[in-house]
């Protein structure tokens, strides 16, 4: 089989890549980003495809960031992440490819009964500081399931580790404190500022957990098409937690201050995993693990950087 992986640089997509290699599949298309932009509708996406043929493809692409990010680029959010899911959507309908189509928890409304149920999906109004990339998500799923009613439909949870990102502005929670800690014990800081109050509960799972949970629901193959399947650990620690935990694996034994002039976002998002759980998957990577793996292969980054 002839796997295309859009979004093959990133977090998601790299893992991916890993865990298809892993389990013996050779043939997998990855395509530079440029000049082969999945947000340009003059045709590289569709000449890509057709020149390919590939039989599945994984729609890992996206425009991603932290809160301030999605703050300070909610339409940029909206429309590069729209027009690249609308690409690829459209190019697989004319082309004949299955499609993984990757959601996001961020789908889910606000004020999600918890856990989230994939019944919840469109239910209720968006995090105010992620509407943006929510609606163009939102966009993604719709569009897959009104041209491709086979889409394979995941929506998985806080994602974190090989390949993320550590921009002190756009990165995500859990590379934000892996970053802000680790730079704290090499410098010898005694304070951590950190934004929020701490509160908010968030699932987390490796993103190597994810990959094989997306290579497993193809392998299923139709089982999947009665609609959107949550990918997740099962388990939620709050902020405050997952701080602490990341503080004294990384060494820091200082203050950390919460800022609570900054914003929180969603409350809470913890994914209902029964129908994945029901194929017999389970992660194998827990947030302890996790969090030791992640740092280690920061600082291994960081050390390559400064030579």
């Amino acid at each position: 089989m002839k796997i295309y992986v859009a979004g093959h640089t990133g977090m998601l997509g790299s893992a991916i890549v890993r865990a298809l290699r892993a389990r013996g599949y050779e043939d997998i298309l990855t395509f530079p980003h440029n000049p082969h932009d999945l947000t340009n509708t003059s045709g590289d996406v569709w000449r890509q495809l057709y020149n390919h043929q590939p039989d599945y493809v994984f729609m890992a692409a996206g425009r991603v960031g932290g809160i301030q990010a999605n703050i300070d680029n909610q339409a940029a959010f909206l429309a590069d992440n729209a027009r690249m899911a609308m690409n690829i959507i459209d190019a697989c309908k004319r082309y004949g490819a299955r499609l993984c189509y990757i959601g996001s928890s961020c789908m889910y409304p606000r004020e999600c009964p918890q856990p989230m149920r994939e019944s919840n999906l469109l239910t209720g109004a968006f995090e105010p500081t992620n509407e943006g990339y929510a609606l163009a998500k939102s966009v993604g799923l719709r569009y897959a399931q009104y041209n491709l009613p086979d889409s394979v439909i995941p929506i998985p949870c806080n994602l974190y580790g090989t390949n993320d990102h550590y921009d002190p502005r756009n990165s995500h929670v859990f590379p934000a404190l892996i970053r802000r800690f680790v730079e704290a014990v090499s410098s010898g800081a005694e304070r951590v500022t950190l934004w929020g109050t701490g509160s908010p509960r968030r699932e987390f799972l490796h993103v190597d957990d994810c990959a094989d949970a997306l290579v497993t629901l193809m392998r299923f193959g139709n089982w999947a098409d009665s609609g959107p399947i949550n990918v997740g650990s099962g388990q939620d620690v709050t902020i405050y937690e997952l701080a602490h935990m990341i503080a004294g694996i990384a060494g820091f034994e200082g203050d950390i201050y919460w800022d609570t002039t900054k914003p929180d976002g969603m409350p809470r998002k913890l994914m209902d995993n029964a129908r994945l759980s029901a194929l017999g998957w389970q992660p194998k990577i827990d947030l302890r693990e996790g969090i030791t793996r992640t740092i280690a292969e920061y600082r291994a980054m960081i050390e390559v950087k400064e030579q």
